[in-house]
């Protein structure tokens, strides 16, 4: 008799996959718009490039590629145990990034 509660998983079909890019990409283009607008209300020169891969790694080096002055990046707030298990992005890259690094938190309301 098969056990049907041992193996639980996910096949990704590519319509599936190519929906979730098309997510992805949407959503990027989202946040670099409104960058872009909070950006043109101060003088600061903008370069923008969207990346893909493990977000640490990728700001790291595209921060060394760039020679950015500074890497600004918002935080989720996540809690301690979620920061462990995840790992905390902002963190990772205050200690490794090349520049100095702003981390923008959510306002509380």
């Amino acid at each position: 008799m098969p056990c049907y509660n041992c193996c639980a998983g996910f096949v990704l079909t590519p319509e599936v996959t190519l929906s979730l890019e098309r997510y992805e990409n949407r959503s990027a283009e989202n946040v670099m718009k409104k960058s872009k607008e909070i950006c043109s209300r101060c003088p600061v020169k903008l370069e923008e490039k969207i990346l893909s891969g493990d977000a640490r790694e990728s700001l790291c080096e595209a921060v060394k590629k760039f020679r950015a002055d500074v890497l600004v990046m918002g935080s989720h707030d996540h809690s301690t145990i979620k920061r462990a298990l995840l790992g905390s992005v902002s963190d990772y890259c205050a200690h490794h990034a090349k520049c100095p690094v702003l981390i923008v938190k959510k306002p509380q309301h």
